[in-house]
């Protein structure tokens, strides 16, 4: 469905592997850290955690950044990815996937002394989802190695909050989508990062970030007000198209010196919400790389983000594509 070429946009993020478990409340209170939160833990803790889970854990493949990528490169949306996996076969079948989906896999790296990384995604009866991750080889790229390069034929890059734990690797990659004149967006991706990370956060979104996306939880914290209102107003202060997901309730969607656009939610019943806020923004980039407007793309976002929450994971079904086929059609003839 895809109505032009000219753009190519790549996510810069840890690939890992999704291990996605149904718990109930009271595992997920047993944890340290908040529900609906991520936390980085070693390959060991990770591991006690998966084996203390009595029923069936699904494995797909993930990462924030990547889940948008490879859904835009499914859309046929011309995609490329940057980050590093393990010198594993779950490695080679996470490249391979991307791959066989159209995208570009020059920007993967490879550790082979560290296994490819993996999130656990503790979902609850409610449908929330609270994270642990070990980034494995994703968390061991050497900034040298990302060379200008890796941007010449770039005109998008998209960055997952989460990144910001690696710093120098995190700035080495603005710094050179900057001087590559890319329009850069960046999603906050938790809560958790907003109050570890939020001076170097205040920093590039004040000198480097076009288009930054965050949800109620990550706005609440980095703008420290929970009316929404305000929060798009913050949010939109320093880049030039702010966007703040608001789950059932919609989106709220400013560029700077405009309106603020609202859009809702196409309302569903969820099995699932990993995956929903970067499905959504794959659906945001549709639209913005194809020239729709804000009230559009937030309308593309909200078939996609609808779409994954009805399934466990991200991976959609071909009957589900072509659902989402049929309402962007609709969308687009307006």
């Amino acid at each position: 469905m895809t109505l032009e070429k000219k753009y190519k946009i790549i996510g810069f993020g840890s690939p890992i592997v999704d291990y996605l478990a149904y718990v109930s409340e009271d595992f997920v209170a047993s944890l340290n850290g908040d529900k609906g939160g991520m936390v980085l833990v070693d390959n060991d803790e990770q591991t006690k955690l998966i084996d203390s889970i009595d029923g069936e854990i699904a494995k797909v493949p993930g990462g924030s950044a990547a889940n948008t990528l490879f859904a835009l490169a499914k859309l046929g949306v011309n995609s490329g990815f940057l980050g590093q996996i393990g010198g594993d076969e779950t490695g080679e079948f996470y490249k391979n996937c991307f791959a066989e989906l159209g995208g570009d896999t020059k920007g993967f790296f490879t550790d082979e002394d560290n296994a490819t990384g993996r999130c656990l995604s503790l979902v609850t009866p409610d449908s929330e989802r609270t994270m642990r991750t070990c980034l494995g080889a994703a968390a061991t790229l050497d900034a040298n190695k990302v060379t200008a390069d890796l941007f010449e034929d770039i005109t998008h890059v998209h960055i997952e909050g989460y990144m910001a734990f690696c710093e120098g690797l995190f700035l080495k990659v603005i710094e050179l989508a900057k001087a590559a004149n890319c329009i850069i967006s960046l999603d906050l991706a938790s809560f958790e990062v907003v109050n570890i990370k939020r001076d170097l956060l205040d920093k590039v979104l004040a000198e480097s970030v076009d288009i930054v996306f965050s949800n109620e939880d990550e706005a609440a914290a980095f703008c420290g007000t929970e009316n929404s209102d305000e929060q798009i107003v913050k949010l939109s202060e320093n880049c030039e198209i702010a966007v703040l997901k608001l789950g059932k309730d919609g989106a709220m969607l400013k560029k700077q010196g405009e309106d603020v656009v609202k859009v809702g939610a196409n309302v569903v019943k969820a099995v699932d919400t990993t995956g929903a806020g970067d499905f959504w923004q794959c659906g945001f980039f549709y639209g913005l790389l194809n020239g729709f407007n804000l009230e559009k793309c937030g309308k593309f976002g909200s078939v996609m983000g609808s779409e994954v929450v009805q399934v466990m994971g991200v991976d959609l079904s071909e009957k589900r594509w072509n659902a989402v086929d049929e309402q962007f059609k609709a969308i687009i003839a307006e």
